[in-house]
């Protein structure tokens, strides 16, 4: 999805939604997500929604990776830090926003105050049984998408794409 070597790639993971024991024993394999790819341990900046940030994000970074946990919480700290308008602005100018969990419910349509980029609920960690089939949907879809854990939705131009 990047047109630079992984090893070129420059991240920022933001672990905020990891408050409770469980999902904080998640982050070191959502890290490992990021070193697995091939991103340098080195261009990997960890960001917990405490400090400011440059406003500038896609100068400094090619992904975001939002880890799972407690989404209202995580969504509050964004909204808080003003951190959403920057998050918005990563997206126009072409940064990739990768959401694991939490870090995608932020966007449904069904979380109060959403990110607004589903327009449709979002459902994760779902049974293979009940998950949502790979193929492409239209941007404006409104009925409820139901993800596994290896599965995901891209934005392709006017599509979301599910896949896993």
């Amino acid at each position: 999805m990047l047109n630079k070597e992984p090893t070129q790639v420059k991240a920022m993971f933001i672990p905020t939604a990891a408050i409770s024991p469980d999902a904080i024993e998640v982050l070191p394999k959502c890290l490992n997500d990021l070193l697995k790819c091939g991103i340098a341990k080195e261009n990997i900046f960890v960001y917990d929604l405490h400090d400011d940030v440059d406003d500038e994000l896609s100068k400094t970074y090619d992904v975001i990776y939002l880890c799972g946990g407690d989404p209202n919480y995580l969504l509050r700290r964004i909204r808080e830090r003003g951190f959403d308008k920057k998050l918005e602005s990563f997206i126009k100018q072409g940064g990739i926003v990768v959401g694991v969990s939490a870090g995608s419910m932020i966007f449904a349509d069904d979380m109060p105050n959403n990110l607004g980029l589903l327009k449709c609920a979002l459902d994760v960690h779902c049974s293979d049984d009940t998950c949502e089939k790979a193929g492409r949907y239209s941007l404006n879809r409104t009925e409820r998408i139901r993800l596994g854990n290896k599965q995901a939705i891209v934005f392709e131009k006017d599509d979301l794409v599910t896949m896993e």
